[in-house]
Formats: structure tokens, C-alpha cells, sequence
């Protein structure tokens, strides 16, 4: 992938305040470029890579990215330092749009987490596909663990998971549980090097290459579903918002065109997100229509009760 393509990327690597502050002074006046905040994985997969040039040669609307954890991504558009959201947990993205900052939650695609672990696997967590039994093998043993730390989408879920094993991992931090406060890429390769069990994203363990000894442990458990949504930053609260553009963004991702170029990413053959725009209505502001309980597309992404992807 050239450095052309990946420009927008070095700018996230400036750190979130300096790239924010740079999209407000250069963006501020231009109503065809928009910023994107996101996620790490959509970053360390090259899923935006491959869409964004797609999408501006279709609108004429070019993007800069901000990809954080989903919580920190959450609190750029809480100040209006980004026209959209992408980005990967619904309980957040929700509560974020019944406060008034964001229009309407948009489900646009979704993955599933796996565990990764050692080869040598001295949890005896191989081909499990109970999470929250697994986990409870994992502290039981007291096998090295890294997590994000970092209060992003997987991060959040990840704690969800341990709620549900009936562990709380925080008394053991520093010790087999540790915190890298790190993007996903980032966190896998701590992982790899220490030998630990990580709780990943499929995306980024497909295309991630320094695995040394980690493999694909623990898979298939309906709570490892891992939803996407896509929404627009209200400009009620932020009047700078690229409304128009930022919409125009909203409504290519959950368009057959966009739903198509979404499946159609692959890494080495392998499909790493799934289109869902058409599981469920959006989740909008208070006094619109939501996703009712129950729906196709509801719940937090964890737990949510949908088939993970085959494979």
C-alpha cells in the first residue's frame, strides 16, 4: 500500500490533539472535506484504505480520519472536533445520540471478537466455544492476558464478556492482566511478544502478521458478535458540522454501493466485515423512531443474539 494512499493515516499518528486541531484550522472552510472519527480497527485492517477513495470518486467529498478507540472517538464529536462517527459500541453510540450529540445511529456492518492465545495454550482454551468459560479458564490459570485498556468499542466488550464469566480482572493488573492503553494493532503485538491470550477483533487478526506464536483460539459464541454503526454529528450542537457532507458519508456506507464495497474488502481472500445496513432502522434522536427491542440489529454488539460470520 503506497504512502500516497496512506496519508491521511500519518496525520491520525500526530496524536488526537494536534490532528483535531489541524482538521478545525484547515478544514474549517472547505465543504468538500470531512473528518472521520473511528476506530483502530478499521485503520489496522485497511478497510478505509480501500473505501474512502471509492467514496470521493463517487461525491467529489474527500476524508481525514481520526482512528482512536471507539470512547475517545466518542468524546471528539462530543466537542464537535469531527463531522462522523464510525465506530463499534452500540450501548455508547446510542447514548451518545439520546444526549443530542449525534442525528441518528446507523448499523452498517459488522465482524465478530475472537481470543487469540499462545500455541502452547496453558488454559486449555483450544476449540472452546463458550467466552465466558474460557475466560474463567484463562484467570483460573493465571495465563498472562492483554487487554486495550483503553475504554475503546473492544475494550468495553471485552469487559462485558468478564462480567459475564463472573470475573473482575482489575484486582489483577500487573500481574497475568495487562493493560497496554493501546489501539488494537498495537495491543497484538504486546500480545505476541508476551505470549498472552488477547481478546481481538477478526478484521485486525486476519490482517495482522506478527503473531509469532498466537492463534485463533476461541470462536463462535453469539456474545463475540461485533456491530458497527455509522452516524452524523448533530450540527444543533456543533452549527461548524459538514451536515451535508457528513450525511453524504452516512448515506453511501448503508447504500447498496457501499454495502457492496464493504464486502467486498478482503485480506489475503478473506472477507473481514459483513454489510448489515438493512438489519435495522436507525437508532435516532429522542422523539424519533429507534430500533425496537428485539429487532434484527439491536443490542449492544455484544451479546447480541445473530450468528457471527461463518467460517
Amino acid at each position: 500500500m503506497g504512502l500516497k494512499r496512506r496519508g491521511w493515516r500519518r496525520a491520525a499518528g500526530w496524536g488526537v490533539a494536534g490532528m483535531t486541531l489541524a482538521a478545525g484550522v484547515a478544514l474549517a472552510g472547505d465543504p468538500t472535506t470531512i473528518v472521520i472519527a473511528s476506530t483502530t480497527s478499521t485503520e489496522n485492517t485497511g478497510l478505509l484504505d480501500d473505501l474512502l477513495p471509492r467514496f470521493a470518486a463517487k461525491t467529489g467529498i474527500q476524508a481525514r480520519v481520526v482512528a482512536v478507540g471507539t470512547g475517545q472517538a466518542l468524546r471528539l464529536a462530543e466537542r464537535g472536533d469531527a463531522d462522523v462517527l464510525l465506530v463499534h459500541d452500540r450501548v455508547s453510540e446510542e447514548a451518545f445520540v439520546a444526549a443530542g450529540f449525534g442525528v441518528a445511529r446507523h448499523e452498517v456492518m459488522y465482524n465478530d471478537f475472537v481470543i487469540v492465545g499462545p500455541r502452547p495454550d496453558p488454559a486449555g482454551v483450544r476449540g472452546m466455544t463458550d467466552v465466558a468459560a474460557a475466560l474463567r479458564r484463562i484467570a483460573d490459570a493465571g495465563a498472562a492476558f492483554v487487554s486495550r485498556g483503553d475504554d475503546s468499542g473492544t475494550h468495553k466488550a471485552e469487559l462485558r464478556l468478564w462480567q459475564s464469566a463472573g470475573v473482575d480482572p482489575a484486582p489483577h493488573s500487573g500481574d497475568w492482566y495487562r493493560e497496554t492503553g493501546s489501539g488494537q494493532g498495537a495491543s497484538l503485538n504486546v500480545a505476541s511478544g508476551m505470549n498472552a491470550y488477547m481478546l481481538t477483533d477478526r478484521g485486525t487478526w486476519l490482517a495482522f502478521r506478527n503473531r509469532g506464536e498466537l492463534e485463533l483460539l476461541v470462536e463462535g459464541d453469539p456474545r463475540l458478535r461485533n456491530v458497527y454503526g455509522v452516524i452524523l454529528v448533530n450540527p444543533e450542537r456543533h452549527p461548524h458540522v459538514k451536515a451535508a457532507a457528513g450525511q453524504a458519508f452516512v448515506d453511501w456506507m448503508v447504500s447498496p454501493e457501499g454495502q457492496r464495497a464493504i464486502g467486498a474488502f478482503r485480506v489475503n481472500g478473506e472477507p473481514l466485515f459483513f454489510p448489515s445496513a438493512a438489519a435495522g432502522a436507525p437508532s435516532a434522536a429522542a422523539g424519533a423512531p429507534g430500533t425496537a427491542a428485539g429487532a434484527p440489529g439491536a443490542g449492544s454488539g455484544v451479546g447480541d443474539e445473530a450468528a457471527t460470520p461463518g467460517r
